[in-house]
């Protein structure tokens, strides 16, 4: 365990897609260990430079790769936007398949390289900053350090995704700015849609779970949300197509109207059937949701069908949301969600001594610390997800919205 005399120097590297307040996380992480006199390494571009790290052949430079970083640095960024050491998507543990895997040299030689580049830095800990494939890599570094005859590494993870599926923590700092942002665009959307008698399909980010889908059409006020907490079994595209031209055609017989607006969560691609799901992967194995298009799919199996039962074909625009809100100026909330987990990561290595934990709040933004093995299933060292339970209120207020837009637009109309 290491303890609060030994801390000297630590490491902060964020991985990943942006999210709002990120600024605020790297700046009270770094601000709060300086304060106590030890060096902060702020590392660019994620893993990229770290798991290519060679003393002689490639060596890590400064203010290029990395930054030792100074009060003055770090200060007046917390409502800033964008992210202080910028982000990638590089995989150290790539090729990591279970435990075993970290023993093989090659399988786990470039999560050996950050490793080596974080001792040849005399960095006593490395605050990891970044969604689930981040947590993973974080947690695969613990497993390599925690077996190595050596001098500690405490390694404490941040959790990072404007998705809000996290396990182990309530709200993901930059989400409910993503929401505000989404939802504000969705309606602007929905009055074009009111002024021009279309429909909006709107595909919104979430690759796992569909709060970011749900919380900002409820905020938006869109007629109706899918994501895949909705799917159960094999996913039918022509039936959900169908509960489309079902909502359309009440829309239009019951209320005279031909415009509304649906919002998709990205996340259904995955589970469409051959043919239609999309092949192509990114470096973590992930599928490319976005060459899904499931609200374009939807689309056009909707006008088709619309066509054989009507006899015409609705204005139906695909549009997709998301990566206008990654670098939104982040709201009030989310900056102080993300500055008490910035802090909570000082608080978790120097305070508590801890290494193999995430950082997260409950209540009035108390700090409880995590451990990785509750969050990682440990058979297959993914982490766990959290998605919208079927029976919360949550879901269960988005459904009753979505029931009242009638009555709503219905006094809007005069």
């Amino acid at each position: 365990m290491v303890k609060r005399q030994d801390v000297k120097r630590v490491a902060i590297v964020f991985s990943g897609g942006p999210a709002p307040a990120s600024n605020a996380v790297i700046s009270s992480a770094a601000i709060s260990f300086l304060d106590q006199g030890t060096e902060v390494y702020g590392f660019m571009d994620g893993f990229s430079h770290l798991e290519n790290f060679d003393e002689e052949k490639n060596p890590l430079e400064p203010d290029k790769h990395y930054h030792n970083f100074r009060v003055s640095d770090v200060t007046g960024l917390r409502r800033t936007s964008g992210i202080l050491i910028r982000t990638a998507r590089a995989n150290p543990g790539r090729h990591i398949q279970t435990i075993q895997d970290l023993h093989d040299e090659e399988k786990s030689r470039k999560l050996r390289n950050i490793y080596r580049a974080l001792r040849y830095y005399d960095i006593d800990a490395i605050i990891t900053i970044g969604g689930d494939d981040t947590l993973k890599t974080a947690n695969y570094l613990f497993l390599l350090t925690r077996g190595m005859k050596t001098r500690d590494l405490a390694v404490v993870h941040l959790p990072k995704t404007i998705d809000n599926d996290y396990f182990g923590i309530d709200f993901t700092f930059g989400h409910f700015t993503a929401v505000d942002f989404i939802a504000k665009e969705l309606q602007n959307l929905r009055m074009d849609a009111m002024s021009t008698n279309s429909w909006f399909f709107c595909e919104v980010m979430g690759r796992k779970a569909g709060w970011l889908a749900y919380g900002s059409a409820i905020a938006g006020e869109a007629n109706m949300v899918i994501s895949r907490e909705d799917v159960w079994g094999e996913f039918d595209v022509d039936d959900l197509a169908q509960s489309l031209i079902d909502l359309m055609e009440r829309r239009l017989d019951d209320h005279s109207k031909q415009y509304g607006l649906v919002v998709v969560a990205e996340g259904l691609a995955d589970m469409l059937p051959e043919g239609l799901r999309p092949t192509e992967t990114d470096t973590h194995g992930n599928i490319k949701l976005s060459a899904g298009q499931i609200g374009r799919i939807l689309r056009d199996r909707v006008q088709g069908m619309f066509l054989e039962r009507r006899g015409f074909v609705p204005k139906i625009v695909y549009k997709t949301l998301g990566y206008e809100s990654r670098c939104a100026q982040p709201n009030a909330f989310d900056v102080l969600l993300g500055s008490q987990l910035g802090i909570g990561a000082y608080r978790a290595v120097v305070e508590e001594g801890l290494s193999g934990v995430m950082v997260s709040v409950n209540g009035q933004f108390d700090l409880q610390y995590v451990r990785f093995d509750n969050l990682i299933d440990l058979e297959t060292l993914k982490p766990k997800i959290r998605y919208i339970s079927p029976d919360s209120d949550f879901f269960k207020m988005a459904r009753f919205l979505e029931s009242r837009m009638e009555y709503e637009e219905g006094l809007q109309s005069w």
